[in-house]
């Protein structure tokens, strides 16, 4: 049999000239070879199969005319197609659930990510989401249909964004350090309260939103205490070290829930929005102001901020994964400390006991 010869191409999934990309109605993608009247399940290039998501894009309607035609009508843009809408975002059936494959990198915004997705009867409670990335966050999966509430009977996605940087010294009512308290305990404590919402939910997501910063904590299994994260005085506190022990302590706490919430239809995942991102996140210092001031032309925006974020929140292709990190929308390997099964555990037992010593009772 000869061998078919396709021209170069800059795209590996451009189909060949007289080829058409085609689904069925229940998700499968198949292609038609007009030239030879034949069709197939794989890509002619790729060799790989596709599926689709079995509902249409949020705004989309599928239309049958009185002669059997189908068509798909754009509410939105009030326009009508042969096209099927969801063709432009089907996927590839993996191997393996971890064969992940890269579709959006840093530049991307959360509106691009989410293009065509249809969360109507999802519910979402992202913290933080009065400004800047975590606001961006809410308005995109609101754009897109998802109900962003503070308090439901289920709960689909949990986005837990909150965060301070940069704070000078002082303590909660609880007596723990500020920072430590805003970045990790009350996220922590938020979470496990939201477990059988979470579990009413599933398959539904929590996405903590941590930082590259945590490659620069110096905490280890041997170091970790309790004065090390939440110190008594301002002479034992440095705020930048404090920023990135709390945001591997998001990676910490993820991975541990990630493993212990997987039977339960709860995926968890961490990421890093990207670097020195201009929100009001600088407050606390002039200097950080200016410093942020300064590199803003070179960052990304609020929109591209929030992508990685939305990423993990509703992308189809992490439905079957957990317990992963997330940098540009790519899954990146977290720290070494980070995935210390030893120093997971001090992390965990430790939450637990703060957040009982503080007087409130979660099941852990």
């Amino acid at each position: 049999m000869a061998t078919a010869y396709f021209a170069d191409s800059d795209s590996e999934d451009e189909l060949p000239p007289g080829w058409e990309e085609r689904a069925t109605a229940d998700g499968c993608v198949y292609y038609v070879n007009h030239i030879t009247k034949g069709t197939q399940w794989n890509h002619p290039r790729t060799r790989k199969k596709k599926r689709v998501s079995g509902d249409l894009p949020f705004g989309w309607e599928r239309i049958v005319d009185e002669n059997g035609k189908v068509m798909f009508a754009d509410h939105a843009s009030k326009t009508i197609t042969y096209t099927d809408p969801r063709l432009a975002f089907a996927t590839e059936e993996k191997e393996h659930p971890t064969d992940i494959r890269q579709r959006f990198d840093g530049s991307s915004t959360a509106l691009q990510i989410l293009h065509g997705r249809d969360l109507s009867g999802k519910v979402a409670i992202v913290t933080g989401a009065n400004c800047g990335i975590g606001f961006e966050t809410a308005r995109s999966l609101a754009l897109h249909g998802c109900h962003v509430v503070l308090a439901c009977r289920k709960l689909d996605i949990l986005i837990l964004n909150a965060g301070v940087f940069g704070v000078p010294f002082s303590q909660t009512v609880d007596g723990y350090e500020v920072l430590f308290q805003v970045n990790h305990l009350s996220q922590a404590y938020l979470t496990l309260l939201l477990e059988d919402q979470l579990t009413r939910g599933s398959p539904s997501r929590v996405v903590f939103v941590s930082s590259e910063s945590h490659r620069y904590s110096t905490l280890t299994s041997s170091t970790m205490s309790e004065d090390t994260l939440t110190p008594k005085s301002a002479s034992s506190y440095w705020s930048m070290m404090a920023y990135n022990h709390s945001k591997l302590l998001n990676v910490i706490f993820a991975g541990k829930l990630s493993e212990k919430w997987a039977s339960k239809g709860i995926a968890v995942f961490s990421l890093h929005p990207g670097n020195l991102i201009y929100t009001n996140i600088s407050r606390y210092w002039w200097f950080y102001r200016f410093l942020f001031t300064i590199v803003r032309p070179f960052t990304k925006s609020l929109q591209q901020g929030a992508s990685t974020t939305v990423y993990c929140a509703a992308a189809p292709e992490l439905e079957s994964v957990t317990g992963l990190y997330f940098n540009n929308c790519f899954r990146t390997e977290p720290s070494k400390a980070a995935q210390d099964p030893i120093l997971r555990n001090r992390v965990w037992n430790l939450t637990k006991e703060l957040i009982l010593r503080a007087g409130h009772t979660v099941a852990m």
